[in-house]
C-alpha cells in the first residue's frame, strides 16, 4: 500500500465520521425542536457504534479487508 493511498484511506473515514456524527446531530437537534429530548447515553451509544464503524474501516484499509460495496459490483461488467 502506498502512502498516498494510506492518506485518502484515512482522509475517507475522517468524512465518514464527520457525515455520521452531523447526522447524529441533526436528529438530536431535530428532536429538541420537538420537545423530545433524546437522552446522553443514547447520544454515546450512537457515537460509540460510530467510533466502531470508524475502528472497522481502519482495519479493513490496513489488512486489506473489503469493506461494505455500496454502489456497483466489485469488477467491471465486460
Amino acid at each position: 500500500m502506498s502512502i498516498a493511498g494510506l492518506i485518502l484511506g484515512i482522509i475517507n473515514i475522517a468524512i465518514v465520521a464527520a457525515i455520521l456524527v452531523l447526522l447524529g446531530l441533526l436528529v438530536v437537534w431535530l428532536a429538541g425542536a420537538l420537545q423530545w429530548p433524546i437522552p446522553w447515553n443514547v447520544q454515546r451509544i450512537y457515537l460509540l457504534i460510530v467510533l466502531l464503524v470508524c475502528l472497522y474501516m481502519f482495519a479493513a484499509l490496513l489488512l486489506g479487508m473489503p469493506t461494505w460495496r455500496i454502489i456497483g459490483p466489485s469488477v467491471p461488467i465486460t
